[in-house]
């Protein structure tokens, strides 16, 4: 993808901020209709399934539609939405018809939502953040033609890695890359850079391995040469020795290990434990046009999510996943992580259920709500490398409130029967603390940049 593809005007885009304050569109109707007899029935208790929520859900009477196509990339993120479908949970609350969409990239799954279901693409699904912002505004779409999208749930924290490749084993190169810049300089004057790799620029992946460097003292920008590689092709671009690092989310890390290719130098829950990781985000027409039918997918990813957060169903959730149909891995590369045990191939171990993927709570609360405050970091670090402009900071709170649809998740679990503890009574979390002591504090992201050392902006 070339630098133009990315190309976005200032004015395009706060011009798109600037209206948010008037364009909200106010979504009414509940489901509360009796359950529906012919969808699959499912356990209704917490020992059961792992779900809290109501054991009395809608029919897809008062629908306005049963179906969506939600796209999704093979790695843990998506776990949520295939698990809905697979345990019944999307059917349970009357959509019967929801098709998960397999993408073999982020490239195609960006694609395919410009052009909708009805041109046979997607209607929305699985996304790296700040993806939604930069296709409600045009930056990455072809011709920069804006296709407002809705935020409407995070899907989980953390389960993502930075894989290094076996030759570089003894080298220091670890969660802190304290003395290791030596390393990187020499092979950059032996014209021989250091080479890393996300799967998408400019978006979570891409800012994991970022952060991890920077905060090292190696600027991505100028010490290591970064590049563009689909999640299932990590493997093997790692085989041939075309990459020293990756950043992606799980199973691709650990199968770097079990395969004896590398090893992980860092978990992104060891850089920032209970990070947000990737969201359910809508084309805003579909969810516009079908407001009770977009409730009623939250309902069933919010039940997919808790059953996904038991412990107990981890088995049989990685059996799931394994499939040829969905990530067509081995079973023993999912299951460990997913049991927060990591075997990091350098002689260093993690045993430790909080550190793995989680998709409804974690140590800090909700992770299914989708707080603004988290989309402000994203925000903020796009202009901390240059991805989005200074002024994007004096507008962000207009965008994220057009974007951000926090207001329907918190619709749909009261509806469901989410218990009001469990549903936040604010959009921001609070202080974000990094693993090199760097705060986030969304009531100053300016502040933040000024305690980088390592950055694109001046601040």
């Amino acid at each position: 993808m070339t630098k133009n593809f990315y190309q976005i005007s200032r004015r395009k885009f706060f011009t798109v901020a600037g209206a948010a304050a008037t364009s909200s569109v106010l979504l009414n109707g509940c489901l509360g209709n009796p359950p529906d007899a012919s969808a699959p029935k499912q356990g209704t208790t917490p020992t059961q399934t792992g779900s809290t929520t109501a054991a009395n859900p809608g029919s897809s009477e008062g629908l306005e539609t049963t179906t969506v196509k939600l796209g999704y990339i093979p790695i843990i993120e998506s776990a949520p939405l295939i698990i809905a479908k697979e345990k019944g949970f999307f059917a349970k609350y009357g959509m019967t018809g929801v098709e998960v969409s397999k993408q073999a990239s982020w490239g195609a799954a960006r694609d395919n939502v410009e052009i909708g279901a009805a041109g046979g693409g997607i209607d929305g699904g699985q996304w790296q953040m700040p993806m939604p912002y930069l296709i409600s505004t045009g930056k990455i779409t072809k011709g920069n033609k804006e296709i407002p999208m809705y935020v409407l749930l995070q899907l989980n924290t953390q389960g993502n890695g930075i894989a290094i490749a076996g030759k570089h084993k003894g080298k220091n190169i670890g969660l802190k890359l304290d003395g290791t810049k030596s390393l990187f300089d020499k092979l950059k004057a032996d014209n021989a850079k250091f080479k890393a790799a996300y799967t998408f620029p400019e978006v979570n992946q891409d800012f994991w391995i970022r952060y991890w460097l920077a905060a090292g003292g190696i600027n991505p920008d100028a010490d290591v040469e970064l590049a563009t590689v689909p999640s299932a092709q990590t493997v093997a671009n790692m085989k041939t020795g075309t990459m020293d690092a990756f950043s992606t989310g799980d199973p691709w890390p650990y199968r770097i290990v079990a395969d004896k290719i590398g090893f992980l130098s860092a978990l992104t829950a060891e850089i920032w434990k209970n990070h947000p990781e990737e969201y359910l985000a809508i084309r805003s027409d579909w969810v516009n046009k079908n407001p009770k039918a977009t409730k009623a997918i939250l309902k069933g990813i919010m039940e997919a999510q808790q059953w996904c957060d038991n412990f107990d169903n981890r088995k049989e959730m990685s059996e799931i996943l394994a499939r040829r149909e969905y990530f067509g891995v081995p079973f023993d590369v999912l299951f460990p992580p997913y049991m927060g045990k990591y075997d990091m191939g350098d002689g260093r171990t993690i045993d430790d259920k909080s550190m793995a993927a989680l998709y409804w709570k974690d140590e800090r609360g909700s992770v299914s709500y989708p707080y603004k405050s988290h989309d402000l970091w994203f925000l903020t670090e796009s202009v901390r490398w240059g991805f989005l402009p200074p002024e994007t900071l004096d507008n962000a709170k207009a965008l994220i409130d057009k974007v951000n649809r926090e207001d329907i998740w918190k619709e749909a679990a009261k509806e469901a029967g989410i218990p009001a503890a469990d549903i936040p009574t604010s959009t921001s979390r609070g202080i974000e603390k990094f693993f090199d002591g760097i705060e986030f504090n969304p009531e100053d992201p300016k502040a933040y940049l000024k305690s980088l050392k390592i950055k694109k902006v001046s601040v």
